[in-house]
């Protein structure tokens, strides 16, 4: 977003700590354009996953980003290596829209927006105690970045219904898996453009594409193209590695009025 100024000074940060809370759910930190917190389903599932959700709420005006910010955004990150028992942490992302401040596009959300956030015990079946580092922008028409850490025993209140179905909510609202007659495949392209071909149902017009750039990738604004009734994207690759990844793959969202899907894509 680069007609917004990211704030730095420390003063303008709204850092912050969240004390410890008795329940599956952390305090909210409130910051100038809104307020977060961390509210979890309370017990781990079968796999020694405990699923929770960053909670956004964001004031009339404001804004938030998606996995990929753009070349002046600051993405959601999460740090639990001050917790006890937790091994990761891994957000997932709803559908973004895509936004235009005037000098450049970008992805994310202009509502109160509700991340989910995958916690992996260390140790299945043993107590854990969640310290998150947070760390995300939020603009109105200048970005600032939020800092805080919040807390949460999730063990001390279960079963909160109230809770669980926030969580189940969230995860309801993201895309489903990318399947061969709703997804995108890559098309031949070069090492400064990725091209890829969408599949899906219902209108082209209503389509959009976004790719996250990872492992020192960078992509400008997808352009789209319609020929022989195919909906083809060609994204700009503004910045690359200089060897190209084995493993793994780039995170790819495809919007419709359908619905949306997700998934994996080769480095190109």
């Amino acid at each position: 977003m680069q007609s917004l100024k990211v704030l730095l000074l420390s003063a303008a940060v709204g850092c912050g700590t969240g004390l410890p809370a008795a329940a599956s759910s952390s305090i909210w930190y409130e910051s100038e354009g809104g307020k977060v917190r961390l509210v979890t389903s309370g017990k781990p599932d079968t796999a020694g996953r405990i699923h929770g959700v960053l909670d956004i709420s964001l004031k009339p005006g404001w804004k938030t980003y998606w996995r990929d910010p753009g070349d002046a955004g600051v993405p959601p990150q999460i740090d639990i290596s001050a917790s006890t028992n937790i091994a990761n942490a891994t957000f997932s992302f709803p559908p973004p829209q895509r936004h235009d401040d005037g000098s450049g596009k970008w992805a994310g959300y202009d509502h109160p927006v509700s991340l989910p956030v995958t916690f992996t015990l260390s140790v299945p079946n043993e107590p854990a105690v969640i310290d998150a580092d947070i760390f995300l922008g939020i603009c109105e028409t200048i970005c600032i970045p939020v800092q805080t850490k919040l807390t949460i025993d999730p063990g001390s209140d279960p079963d909160n219904v109230e809770h669980a179905a926030l969580v189940k909510a969230a995860l309801a609202t993201l895309p489903a898996p990318a399947r061969p007659d709703f997804g995108v495949s890559i098309l031949p392209g070069d090492r400064e453009t990725l091209i890829v071909e969408a599949s899906f149902p219902g209108n082209p017009k209503a389509a959009d594409f976004f790719v996250a750039g990872e492992r020192d990738y960078m992509f400008g604004v997808p352009a789209r193209s319609e020929k022989d009734g195919k909906l083809v994207f060609t994204v700009p690759i503004l910045d690359r590695p200089t060897t190209t990844p084995t493993d793994g793959g780039l995170y790819y969202t495809l919007t419709t009025a359908a619905g949306a899907v997700e998934g994996l894509l080769p480095f190109p």
